[in-house]
């Protein structure tokens, strides 16, 4: 079974040397991430921080950094946070998750359901 996925963000994040680091891996959550995350007193003070929290302990490894802290998630840009909060829902969701969509040729405005990525 597989248990971790590599990604590519959308930018990257850049640290404090100016060092862009685009490419990481995820594993899946396990019931503990989510427990202990909505535990956090961070979390407690802002539900919004939630996120943060979970996406530090699930995403493994990201460029060259040492660790992937919630400083370093909270540090992203917004279109890669996004893209993480993405991921995590489609890896750890039993159901498909449903998205919104345009048609590059006619524009057309429509409903797409993505089967999880943990799912065979």
């Amino acid at each position: 079974m597989q248990t971790t996925f590599p990604f590519a963000l959308p930018r990257g994040y850049v640290d404090a040397d100016g060092e862009l680091h685009k490419v990481g891996e995820m594993r899946l959550a396990l019931a503990i991430d989510e427990i202990e995350a909505v535990r956090d007193p961070r979390v407690q003070a802002n539900e919004a921080y939630l996120p943060v929290l979970l996406l530090s302990r699930v995403v493994t490894r990201l460029g060259t950094l040492p660790t992937v802290s919630p400083q370093v998630i909270a540090g992203l840009f917004a279109i890669d946070l996004a893209y993480l909060e993405d991921l995590y829902e489609r890896l750890n969701s039993p159901e498909p998750v449903v998205l919104g969509a345009v048609c590059p040729q006619c524009s057309a405005q429509f409903e797409l359901a993505v089967a999880p990525l943990g799912a065979g």
